[in-house]
């Protein structure tokens, strides 16, 4: 498909299967036209925010890949899943992203298995300078998705001395958590909560697998206003998510890696970190549990009274908003949550719909993430760790192996646990 991006103003080339308007709303009469940004802008305005051009340009290129995302159907493409997305995108410096094109394509191409084409044309949107300017005084950002990941990376960052804005990205269901725990860690945390709004003029894609650039696109545009980084200091940006999920080994051969967002991946990041250099932006992304597991998150959590406040409230689910806003338990993480909370010893009060997984349960051989995960436990203690992780390790840039495979290892162990207790075999 190919998809014109741009906001108001800007003349709209013929030859366009879609038209997303960035930074406006969309016009409902026309079947052509999708949007997205305008509560973003808004939001940055309100709260008195100027960002640098550039990040800007990062987020408008993310507001085109989300609702991109959102648009194109997998199920039309020639596999029934791997899409291939043409992409213009208006920004104000096309010259210098053009540069970047090739980079920008690998990277989606990892986070989503599409093939995208990526093109930037001039007429992109400038940030309002607001009428009252604030440059906030915290010393980094934090994603807070409103998951139990993000709440522990939240918690000790403030017990570490560090003073984060946190961002989120509202999505039904996670706003109420996101807020709440915003108030609770360190006495109250900034907090800017922002909401793409990318629509489509039909139905939207449920897979969505591009979706994280938007989340860290949103980080990238608060570092940006912050006072350290118009001193000239670097900003770090904490992406707080458990090293096993970040990995995502495909747990079966049949099982494509793709089915699993890919946010915190170490590939996805490294590339990330390369594209905001290469555009001047003065961010260090990191991921501090990339080696950890989740249950060593919440073992090694620096304030366990407030973590043990606020755990259950936290969202895991990958289907939380199919099941009506409730934890499934058995989709892949909410049985890595349930571990986690096991090899944490607490008691987990989480109201999953579907409390059993062992095969007493009448709904036992319907799940595939169920089975899926007792295959590979199964498979490992058959043939060794290593055949299992196949080339799951073997990205280019993923660095020393011999840490990742024992964190896999780690990981195992704990839903292994846990599939013993629920009498999953």
């Amino acid at each position: 498909m190919k998809i014109f991006c741009a906001p108001k103003g800007c003349p709209v080339p013929q030859g366009h299967d879609l038209e997303v308007l960035l930074y406006g709303q969309r016009n409902r009469s026309n079947d052509r036209q999708g949007s997205a940004g305008e509560a973003v802008q808004r939001e940055i305005y309100r709260a008195g925010l100027l960002p640098d051009q550039r990040a800007w340009d990062f987020l408008s290129l993310a507001l085109a890949v989300v609702t991109a995302d959102v648009s194109v159907t997998r199920r039309d493409s020639p596999d029934g899943w791997t899409r291939q997305i043409e992409l213009v995108v208006a920004v104000s410096d096309p010259s210098f992203w053009s540069t970047q094109s090739n980079a920008i394509q690998a990277m989606l191409g990892f986070l989503s298995t599409d093939r995208w084409n990526i093109s930037f044309v001039e007429g992109g949107n400038t940030p309002k300078e607001p009428s009252k300017l604030v440059r906030p005084k915290e010393d980094c950002v934090v994603l807070l998705s409103g998951g139990l990941d993000s709440l522990v990376g939240a918690i000790d960052l403030v017990e570490k001395g560090f003073s984060p804005i946190a961002v989120s990205n509202v999505v039904r269901g996670d706003a109420d958590n996101q807020s709440v725990f915003a108030e609770r860690i360190g006495g109250g945390l900034n907090h800017l909560a922002l909401n793409h709004n990318a629509t489509p003029p039909w139905d939207k894609e449920d897979s969505q697998r591009a979706r994280s650039i938007i989340f860290l696109a949103f980080a990238v545009v608060a570092a940006t206003t912050l006072e350290r980084y118009h001193e000239g200091e670097e900003v770090p940006v904490f992406v707080c998510e458990n090293g096993f999920i970040a990995l995502n080994p495909s747990l079966t051969h049949t099982r494509l890696g793709s089915l699993s967002t890919r946010t915190a991946h170490p590939e996805f990041l490294s590339r990330l970190r390369d594209l905001l250099a290469a555009a001047g932006l003065r961010i260090r992304l990191e991921n501090p549990y990339e080696d950890k597991t989740k249950g060593q998150m919440l073992n090694e959590c620096k304030d366990q009274t407030l973590l043990e406040e606020l755990a259950l409230s936290s969202v895991s689910c990958g289907r939380y908003r199919v099941f009506g806003y409730q934890h499934c338990g058995r989709c892949v993480p909410c049985q890595v949550r349930r571990a986690a909370i096991n090899a944490w010893e607490h008691v987990d009060g989480t109201g999953y719909k579907f409390k059993n997984l062992g095969k007493k349960d009448a709904d036992h051989a319907k799940f595939d993430d169920v089975r899926s995960v007792a295959m590979a436990i199964a498979e490992v203690k058959a043939d060794g760790i290593d055949a299992w992780l196949s080339s799951s390790l073997s990205y280019p840039r993923m660095g020393d192996r011999a840490p990742r495979r024992a964190l896999v290892q780690r990981g195992l162990a704990e839903l292994e646990s846990l599939h013993a207790e629920l009498g999953v075999t």
